[in-house]
């Protein structure tokens, strides 16, 4: 299993990747956003309070409309449907993933080539605090806790695949994708905590050591 590389970190060799934004960098800005409130947004701030004023399984999309001031065409135009509010931007991010850890830098070792593309998802995220609250309403909803976890198992997909264009096989490939979304997964839940000012790639680094640490023999 890959670990980070002796005297190279994260926050050290973020800076070297993706100094010309790609095609999927560009597309992920405009599905994660820099939170530049438009329709898109306003829909899913009232809907995401709706949710947690209410329960997700009591809310309707014509309440959510309502809330903003628009019709429903107006919400299908930015979302297939409710549920869609809180996971629009995933299939963007799992995009600009595996292009960030397919392009990372090559000396790397492949899960310090996936913990590099985390680090630089931070100024792509949404806020911290509707980041929070979004979170609760998923872990409320048994039918959202489910979606989630669809949704972690094809960004585990993505990582394996960035990591085979750089050329790993297929077994350390799968390997660390499965590392890779725990570290993930340790990460967001940090930098989303109540208090929580760093930035991703300084926590990434800390969750690393923590991850050599445990796979250590």
């Amino acid at each position: 299993m890959g670990v980070p590389d002796a005297g190279m970190s994260a926050v050290k060799v973020v800076e070297r990747c993706h100094s010309v934004p790609s095609a999927s960098q560009a597309n992920y800005r405009g599905g994660m956003t820099r939170w530049n409130p438009g329709s898109r947004e306003r829909l899913q701030e009232a809907a995401l309070n709706l949710f947690s004023e209410q329960g997700y399984e009591n809310t309707t999309v014509t309440q959510i409309a309502e809330r903003v001031g628009v019709n429903r065409r107006t919400f299908f135009r930015n979302f297939a449907d409710k549920r869609d509010v809180l996971f629009s931007f995933a299939e963007d991010m799992q995009r600009f993933l595996a292009d960030a850890i397919a392009e990372a830098p090559g000396e790397l070792s492949p899960l310090n080539a996936v913990a590099t593309a985390i680090s630089t998802l931070d100024e792509w995220m949404a806020p911290r605090p509707y980041l929070r609250q979004r979170q609760a309403v998923i872990a409320a909803s048994p039918e959202l806790m489910e979606r989630e976890l669809i949704k972690m198992e094809a960004l585990t997909v993505a990582f394996t695949e960035g990591l085979r264009r750089r050329g790993n096989n297929n077994s350390v490939s799968d390997l660390a994708a499965r590392a890779g979304i725990t570290v993930f997964r340790t990460v967001f839940e940090r930098w989303i905590d109540v208090g929580n000012e760093r930035a991703m790639s300084q926590i990434v680094d800390e969750v690393l050591i923590e991850f050599r640490a445990a796979v250590t023999f």
